[in-house]
């Protein structure tokens, strides 16, 4: 008789604790399924924001294709191989462009010629510069977004259709940058380096 009192005492206990493990994991379903739709409502956003931004760069012209023959190996003034971490207005660190792929960020080869600024984009769009484009190049820490160590990007300043654009791009090997920002403005024509813009934000 004690056993079966003993076991009609029991069973309340267990199907209080089966009810409450029922219970939790049904928090965690609808707490899993929130996190999802505020995930996928974030990248909408960002998507949304990204076309936007477009459109209102539509006025910029499709990039100029890189040239169809490959330059003479005297005319090569500089090469390498690193990362382009964006495009953005002329002095205005945070202005990303993304028309024409310009936003995307990527691995690059770079080569400076005597007639322009070849940009090989492995997985997206290459470009070129011509040299008459091209207005000068500084050593900056921060584009598009993305901050670097002071002076650990090359950023070059261009001119395409009726805008200025800075791109930014770091080298594999980043002791080049200074070779490059002098390379770049002896091209351009100019008698100094481009003046940094305030990154009053990036700090």
């Amino acid at each position: 008789m004690n056993h079966l009192i003993k076991l009609a005492a029991q069973h309340p206990l267990a199907a209080e604790k089966k009810s409450q493990e029922v219970t939790d994991w049904a928090a965690r379903i609808s707490w899993v399924i929130a996190l999802v739709l505020f995930v996928a409502l974030l990248y909408w956003l960002m998507r949304q924001g990204w076309k936007w931004r477009g459109t209102l760069q539509s006025d910029l012209p499709e990039l100029p294709g890189l040239p169809a023959e490959a330059p003479a190996p005297g005319a090569v003034r500089l090469s390498m191989t690193g990362r382009y971490h964006g495009s953005t207005t002329a002095g205005q660190w945070l202005d990303r462009v993304v028309a024409h792929g310009l936003g995307v960020r990527s691995r690059v080869e770079l080569t400076l010629t005597d007639d322009g600024l070849e940009v090989v984009r492995p997985g997206t769009e290459d470009f070129f510069v011509p040299a008459g484009q091209l207005r000068g190049a500084r050593l900056d820490k921060g584009i598009a977004g993305k901050v670097l160590t002071e002076g650990g990007l090359l950023v070059i300043t261009w001119e395409h259709g009726t805008r200025q654009l800075d791109s930014g791009f770091r080298s594999d090997q980043a002791a080049d940058h200074t070779a490059w920002v002098e390379a770049i403005g002896t091209l351009a024509g100019d008698t100094g380096v481009a003046a940094p813009h305030d990154q009053e934000g990036a700090r």
